[in-house]
């Protein structure tokens, strides 16, 4: 027995999309692949993803902006890594810049050094100072935080060690 894929009329897509993102914020590009795994035509998708932004359903900008305060908030991560995320899921650079003012700069120095701190807390038995400097360094460069700013805490921490 052949296995069948389910096919959608225009209006039945639509309303799954709906659905889709009313329940969070999607870019484009993530609706487009949704509607590719629908097998929509490209017509179909085209069509679809113009009454979704017609009905407000699909927001580049509100996205970006969710994700910004999202990523920041629930996973600690620095501009630099919020930024890639968002260049790779094709936003504007436009939205990119709206999306970073999501970001209160008095939070982001807060987190920034409470996520220092607390990595340094798990790096305690490691007495190669070195290694420490690496291993810090590494994590919050990872995370996505200005090297400047990184270097500048893992000069901190080596002056208040010494």
């Amino acid at each position: 027995m052949r296995q069948t894929h389910k096919t959608y009329t225009v209006d039945e897509a639509k309303a799954k999309l709906e659905s889709y993102c009313a329940y969070q914020e999607r870019c484009h590009r993530d609706v487009q692949k949704k509607l590719r795994e629908m097998r929509m035509i490209p017509e179909a998708i085209d069509l679809i993803i113009h009454h979704l932004l017609q009905h407000n359903y699909l927001n580049e900008t509100r996205f970006a902006q969710a994700f910004a305060r999202g990523k920041f908030r629930t996973k600690k991560w620095g501009r630099q890594r919020i930024v890639r995320e968002l260049k790779f899921r094709d936003i504007s650079q436009y939205n990119i810049k709206i999306a970073l003012q999501e970001i209160p700069e008095s939070d982001y120095l807060e987190t920034f050094h409470e996520l220092a701190e607390k990595r340094l807390r798990q790096l305690e038995n490691e007495t190669n100072v070195q290694k420490k400097k690496k291993k810090l360094a590494d994590y919050l460069l990872y995370r996505g935080w200005e090297s400047s700013m990184v270097w500048e805490k893992v000069r901190e921490v080596v002056s208040g060690e010494l």
